[in-house]
């Protein structure tokens, strides 16, 4: 996806309903830290680090790593965080306390509800694209590359034990760069 296609689908999650500014903040984390969406779903407050922004994830194979997220997610976090307060509220099991993201009932979403989520504001921008929240990973990770970032540092930031795999998720961008070279260097 191009970035302007990412930012429509950020700017569709807007507005002051509770589910609007939840929704802003899972997409804007998602694409600014392209985590797997059962990584979204298994954060916990303890995760966050609001302060350094950054998150503790635990990836494949019950891997930690530290993943930072930029001053766009912050902001749908600090708008989220009084939203999630009310819903902890309507909650019937203490488990869910723990929980970054909640549903409307309180509880601790699940994958499938992310799907939803992401699914729900392209349908709201009446487009037809085939985005889940795995587009918005692939989308992180080559937007990253296309601007110059190193791909070890991505693979990193993916939790990748190979750097095959990242590759895969960057495959497009590589393309984009064998196009510019091909076009600007003179031996090409």
């Amino acid at each position: 996806m191009q970035p302007l296609q990412i930012a429509l689908v950020l700017g569709a999650a807007s507005g002051s309903d509770p589910r609007a500014i939840r929704d802003r903040a899972i997409l804007e984390l998602l694409y600014a830290s392209g985590l797997r969406v059962s990584e979204l779903t298994g954060l916990n407050i303890d995760d966050v680090d609001r302060k350094e922004r950054m998150l503790r994830v635990l990836g494949k194979g019950n891997k930690e790593r530290i993943i930072p997220y930029g001053s766009k997610a912050e902001e749908a976090f600090e708008r989220y965080w009084p939203i999630r307060g009310k819903l902890l509220t309507r909650s019937r099991n203490s488990s869910d306390g723990r929980a970054v993201f909640l549903s409307h009932e309180g509880r601790r979403m699940g994958t499938r509800s992310v799907t939803r989520v992401v699914k729900k504001y392209v349908r709201l921008m009446n487009v037809n694209w085939d985005l889940h929240p795995h587009s918005l990973r692939h989308a992180f990770a080559s937007h990253l590359l296309a601007d110059g970032a190193d791909l070890r540092a991505i693979q990193e930031l993916l939790g990748h034990s190979s750097l095959s795999t990242t590759q895969r998720y960057t495959h497009a961008s590589i393309r984009q760069l064998m196009e510019v070279y091909d076009k600007a260097h003179p031996h090409a």
